[in-house]
């Protein structure tokens, strides 16, 4: 033991090695020979700082709860996948306030100087729970900032990203605040029960789904092959159900006819819950091939893919990949689009296409185009007579060899008699007002009647009535809509064959439709 001499008014210091509980003697000495001493205990912890991974048995983690929200300290529970550490912290979010959470106060401010992302691993009971991350000065906490995104897995962990670069790094921050589901009470259910972990700051955003090219475009490192290129820019056509700032875009130069382009994502796509990929398109024209495939990019073999055609000619639409069939087995961390798959490209406008929004969901949507492919029950409602049912394509052949079809049986009942199918929204007469579809009638001359109603008011609705020329063949009819009051929303597709005549459910009134689109 080595004494340390000051003098009154001065300080002095200590570093120590490790922490616990130290007696301190001090000894004042007098001008003559008398003193006076006293020993006074000083506790040494660990600091507060991040990352905050909840290992240390020698830091005090006194997370503050608030209205509800209740933290604690735990042993893993589920220590797989991503997250196989000793220690965890479990949010437990019970009735109080829906803004209830738990906050930590820090050792020392949080240096936004170098590194603006926060990444935290989290484990919640279902897919789409909100986690809002916010951090103040607790000395001032109008001086804050909070990012909020949602939950993409159940029953697993995942490393959620929060995005700090819009942070006013002018202010200091020490704190971190947690709320789960803010906006929504908590019942301290297991359904309102959460783990997280591994709370710390990195320098760029992960690359995973989605991919909505709102970053910087070097975020997006697309690696081009023979005669494809893909790159991020300023949106071209913001409107319709595209209006965000940024997207992809890819140009179809002469190479090979399976000229793409990949991107390699930060981690393994998850397809544990959803199997249905969507994304927006801009085609040039209609009909142009669209091949979304995912590979494991150590080990090319192990992929899988799904080619649809675009409907829309020069204006957004979201496109439907069924991947119900993929092998979750294995693991799929690369994207691979190929426009125009089979035919050579010419860097023309003509093979010009842009893309935006590639996410995973888990359902399909009831939306144009209607080609009955979807895994899904399609929610018909049949009255006075009409029955459609999706089927096995009968008559695979000529402009029609689709796997699936509509099949209308005209039963006796009313004249009228028919069905319709109300989709997930209206339909956007703004592309197009001239409707197509495929029909095949056992007789020509049959009529076909297919009218739009909104579905919350059937009165607002318009329709138009075409003679089939041809029988027992497929043939794809177009519907005049110019005139229809684009200012009403319409969300239900009405059909009804040979309007005026009873049927008798025999096969000369059994017709079959497919392929219901916009031109």
């Amino acid at each position: 033991e080595v004494p340390v001499t000051f003098l009154e008014g001065q300080t002095v210091s200590y570093v120590y090695r490790a922490t616990g509980t130290y007696q301190v003697k001090v000894i004042a000495y007098s001008g003559g020979a008398a003193t006076t001493q006293r020993i006074v205990p000083v506790t040494i912890v660990d600091p507060i700082l991040l990352p905050l991974t909840f290992e240390s048995p020698t830091i005090n983690y006194n997370w503050f709860n608030f209205d509800g929200g209740a933290v604690t300290v735990i042993a893993n529970p589920q220590s797989n996948g991503i997250n196989t550490s000793a220690k965890v912290a479990k949010m437990v979010k019970n009735a109080g306030q829906p803004w209830g959470g738990s906050f930590l106060t820090l050792s020392s401010n949080i240096d936004f100087s170098a590194n603006k992302i926060f990444r935290m691993k989290v484990y919640s009971p279902r897919v789409g729970a909100k986690v809002l991350l916010k951090v103040e000065n607790s000395a001032n906490a109008a001086q804050n900032y909070e990012k909020e995104v949602l939950t993409t897995r159940a029953n697993a962990w995942e490393d959620l990203a929060f995005d700090y670069r819009g942070i006013n790094t002018g202010n200091n921050y020490n704190r971190i605040v947690l709320i789960f589901d803010n906006g929504t009470p908590g019942d301290g259910s297991a359904n309102f029960t959460w783990l997280f972990d591994d709370i710390r700051l990195v320098a760029t955003m992960p690359l995973d789904l989605p991919l909505d090219f709102e970053s910087s475009p070097s975020t997006y490192p697309w690696f081009n092959f023979d005669g494809g290129n893909a790159t991020v820019v300023a949106n071209p056509v913001s409107g319709g159900i595209n209006t965000s700032a940024s997207v992809g875009k890819m140009v179809k130069n002469a190479g090979q006819v399976w000229g793409g382009s990949f991107l390699t994502l930060s981690s393994p796509m998850n397809f544990a819950t959803n199997k249905v990929f969507r994304m927006k398109v801009y085609s040039p024209r209609v009909g142009a091939k669209v091949l979304l495939k995912v590979e494991n990019s150590a080990n090319a073999g192990q992929n899988y893919e799904k080619e649809v055609t675009t409907s829309i000619a020069n204006a957004w639409e979201d496109l439907v990949f069924d991947y119900s069939g993929i092998n979750t087995a294995n693991s799929y961390d690369r994207i691979v689009l190929i426009f125009e798959l089979g035919t050579m490209g010419d860097g023309s406008a003509n093979y010009t296409f842009y893309f935006d929004d590639i996410r995973l969901t888990n359902t399909f949507p009831v939306q144009l185009p209607l080609n009955f492919e979807y895994p899904i029950t399609y929610g018909w409602f049949d009255f006075d007579g009409g029955n459609v049912t999706v089927v096995n394509n009968p008559v695979s052949a000529g402009i029609n060899t689709s796997a699936k079809v509509a099949k209308m049986v005209k039963n006796a009942g009313q004249v009228w008699g028919g069905s319709f199918l109300t989709l997930d929204g209206p339909i956007n007469f703004a592309i197009s007002r001239s409707l197509r579809m495929k029909v095949y009638s056992p007789r020509a001359g049959a009529k076909v009647l297919l009218k739009v109603e909104n579905s919350a008011n059937p009165g607002q609705n318009f329709e138009r009535e075409v003679v089939i020329p041809n029988g027992n063949a497929w043939q794809e009819l177009s519907f005049d809509f110019s005139a229809i009051p684009t200012t009403n929303p319409y969300d239900r597709v009405v059909i009804i064959f040979d309007l005026g005549a009873m049927g008798d459910g025999s096969a000369n009134y059994t017709y079959y439709f497919d392929d219901i689109r916009l031109n």
